[in-house]
């Protein structure tokens, strides 16, 4: 008999004739999915990002969240993450260590269930955990079930107790390895690896920046003493990485931590608030800064970041505007004639870090983007709406200080609205003035349908001979767009290559006390590429456009919707070879030169300065074929990282771009 160890693979009986599926539809057709197997066959189902890198890094999320719960609870002031060399990742806490006694209900120890049942744990009811993120048995078990190898020890009555899993199963079960080395100091330890069968969307690995802001997020709102070590030396100059963070500010330098630039703030200190209502404790601390944004809003439920918000941000935003909106009635600050403030205006130029604790919290799904409890919503409501009259009135320089920036941005939604509609009114499929003809494409189907953005005129040539006409559009811009990141809303609609992307995209465009001008329904391509020079201009002008779809079509971003396209740098044509290689980057030429040589082979190379030097069977080969062609998906993994590289590559201030630069020269690729 062949033991079956891996579900996803394992062979499926045929219960059908060979004449197809049987007419009768009866039990024996019925599959039940139950445990291990449910959650490797349909992964999806189980983890926030599915099998993509989200999913992968979201299986770490709950181990480590895991051990935030024992520093909540009171047990625990240290958690390290490791990330090995092999692709593995261990986290240790130093809390009270995962039970390892009998179940009397399962006859077998609290551990093994822990982690191969789901819905098993101690943090359903309120003897465990009063508080708690993570839930043991659902984000255990689904990590347990999607790696290689799970492997957990407990350091409990001075002995070390260990268990270990593959693929889900047990294939080692708990054991007493000995007394515990006096070096040891944490509780329990978990190491597990990632099932590569299963996540295979991407290059399988941890990205280091991804953890360690989610990590230094932690830092701030838990106080625990967290250590983050990358042993994977080849991704640091041969060095073992390693940072700690240990913040003792809480929420106050979290939300000063947001703001970049130091020079825009609009006064010196966050505004702090704290309480406790109907037993969920309430934490929010916001500092102004003079930009654009509104929507610079961090939630937190127990220490996981509900990305959507939820009714925490619910609660905020309504204590918020209706505080500050009365304390600007009262004190006669708004003039007559002048636009009466918005909610979004009020919220113009906000960094704020909103954080809750609750004890069971209900989030929307197992992803934990929103939380849903109401009590949340009455408590912030509650805890905002009376700190904030307080610290108004206490505080009345701040407070007008607030109500003007308010003021000042609702002028600029009036003149946005006004240059809005002078967009509205120029159709880009039928105006010559446009700086780009859009060459469009035949299909009504966004879902199918491909735009490109591509610099200049004369690639723009090339691409419209070149593309597939049924599903590819092709709109070629003059010269550099307006840096958004420098400009108001009013003046960036009055920008003819930016009202000509607006209008040719179709969704309308995000602005400040506007947003429901942006429908993501109407968005006419679900593919919209920017395809630039491989060169330092291309690189600019692909950056302009980035900032641009960043601060006013976040949620094509969002949505995954914007690609970046990868042109060849050159085309090696080696011996006597016709068509040649393409070659996209200086270590693949190095590779290609080496390889000639060593077979003493004459070679040809041809460097591409520009898309215009393609020929459009070129550029359809290299750059446009769905076949063939490299698309870098752009997304935004974490708003805090996003808008530092936005505002010291695009800012006003000369200083912080410098510092990064010089920071980052060595990094080939952005990723944001």
């Amino acid at each position: 008999m062949t033991q079956i160890d891996d579900p996803v693979n394992a062979p499926v009986q045929d219960i059908t004739t060979s004449a197809g599926p049987s007419a009768d539809y009866t039990a024996a057709d019925i599959s039940v999915l139950e445990g291990m197997d449910a959650v490797r066959k349909r992964p999806g189902m189980y983890v926030q990002g599915g099998t993509g890198i989200d999913g992968y890094h979201q299986l770490l999320t709950e181990i480590i969240d895991n051990g935030i719960d024992e520093g909540l609870a009171g047990f625990a002031d240290e958690i390290h993450v490791i990330l090995h060399a092999d692709g593995a990742a261990t986290v240790t806490d130093n809390g009270r260590g995962i039970p390892i006694d009998i179940m009397q209900s399962k006859g077998r120890p609290a551990i093994e269930v822990i982690f191969s049942e789901l819905h098993a744990g101690g943090k359903f009811g309120q003897g465990a955990y009063k508080v708690s993120g993570g839930l043991h048995g659902v984000g255990s078990t689904v990590v347990n079930a999607l790696s290689t190898y799970l492997d957990v020890t407990v350091n409990k009555h001075g002995h070390l107790h260990n268990i270990r899993f593959e693929k889900g199963l047990l294939v080692k079960p708990l054991r007493d390895e000995g007394p515990t080395p006096t070096d040891i100091t944490w509780a329990t330890r978990v190491t597990f690896h990632p099932d590569p069968s299963i996540f295979k969307e991407f290059d399988n690995q941890f990205n280091y920046d991804r953890i360690r802001n989610r990590l230094r997020e932690l830092g701030y709102l838990t106080g625990l003493k967290i250590v983050i070590r990358d042993e994977r030396t080849e991704l640091h100059a041969g060095q073992i990485k390693e940072e700690t963070f240990h913040e003792k500010g809480g929420v106050a330098n979290f939300a000063r931590a947001i703001v970049t630039d130091d020079s825009k703030l609009l006064y010196d200190q966050p505004i702090v608030m704290r309480g406790k209502h109907s037993d969920v404790e309430v934490e929010v601390a916001f500092i102004h800064a003079n930009t654009y944004a509104s929507d610079n809003i961090l939630t937190y439920a127990n220490m996981i970041r509900t990305r959507d918000g939820g009714t925490p941000l619910t609660g905020f935003k309504t204590a918020y505007t209706r505080i500050l909106n009365k304390y600007a009635r009262d004190k006669n600050m708004i003039k007559a004639g002048n636009p009466v403030p918005s909610g979004d205006d009020l919220l113009e130029g906000i960094y704020c870090v909103v954080s809750v604790k609750l004890g069971d919290p209900q989030f929307e799904s197992q992803a934990k983007v929103k939380l849903l409890n109401s009590e949340a919503q009455t408590a912030v409501n509650a805890v905002v709406g009376e700190k904030f009259a307080e610290f108004l009135e206490e505080n009345p320089k701040v407070g007008k200080t607030i109500v003007e920036k308010a003021a000042e941005a609702a002028r600029a939604r009036e003149a946005a609205r006004k240059a809005r509609d002078i967009v509205r009114r120029s159709n880009p499929l039928e105006n010559d003035d446009l700086p780009g003809k859009l060459a469009d494409c035949s299909s009504q189907d966004p879902a199918e349908s491909e735009l490109f953005i591509v610099e200049g005129i004369s690639a723009g040539g090339s691409a419209k001979g070149g593309r597939e006409r049924r599903f590819q559009a092709i709109l070629p811009l003059r010269g550099k767009i307006l840096n958004v990141e420098k400009a108001e809303l009013n003046k960036i609609l009055k920008n003819a290559e930016i009202r000509a992307l607006i209008g040719t995209i179709g969704a309308g465009v995000e602005g400040t006390g506007d947003r429901m001008h942006f429908d993501l329904t109407n968005l006419r391509y679900h593919k919209i590429i920017i395809m630039t020079d491989a060169d330092m201009d291309g690189g600019h002008i692909a950056t302009l456009l980035l900032t641009f779809f960043y601060r006013y079509m976040r949620p094509i971003v969002e949505a995954g919707y914007l690609y970046i396209a990868q042109p060849p740098l050159y085309r090696i044509m080696i011996g006597r070879e016709k068509k040649g290689t393409y070659l996209y980057d200086n270590d693949a030429l190095k590779v290609a030169v080496a390889q000639a040589n060593r077979e003493g082979k004459k070679y040809d190379i041809q460097r591409f300065k520009g898309l215009g030097e393609m020929n459009a069977d070129q550029l359809w080969d290299t750059t446009m074929n769905p076949e063939t062609r490299v698309l870098k998906r752009v997304g935004i993994e974490d708003l805090i990282v996003a808008n530092e590289v936005f505002e010291n590559l695009m800012g006003t201030e000369v200083a912080p771009r410098k510092v990064f630069i010089q920071e980052n020269a060595r990094f080939a690729e952005i990723s944001v």
